[in-house]
């Protein structure tokens, strides 16, 4: 595998993974928090937020270890992580993200 494949895998991994967290805090926020609180469930958000709170620090790692290995700037890397603490904010940069993979072609 060569080297822009391996950058383009790595993208598109990037990419799932942001659409994978930001899912995981949509679920916590709109699904999970709902239920604690009205329905008195709180297992509901001990497992999402473990799941998501998992998910949110691959993401970072994921834009850290990619700033080594892709060629974006640390203007996108902060932006990811900037991007994975905002309520859809991941799905802001997945787009981003996109742009540059077809970049790339």
């Amino acid at each position: 595998m060569s080297t822009m494949e391996h950058n383009r895998t790595f993208l598109i991994f990037l990419i799932w993974f942001g659409i994978v967290e930001g899912i995981s805090t949509l679920v916590l926020f709109f699904i999970a928090m709902p239920m604690k609180y009205m329905l008195d469930m709180p297992l509901a958000v001990t497992i999402s937020g473990a799941t998501h709170g998992f998910l949110f620090l691959g993401l970072v790692a994921l834009f850290v270890i990619g700033k080594s290995k892709l060629l974006y700037s640390y203007k996108m890397m902060w932006g990811g992580i900037v991007g994975a603490i905002l309520p859809f904010g991941p799905f802001v940069v997945d787009i981003k993200l996109y742009r540059l993979l077809q970049s790339k072609k």
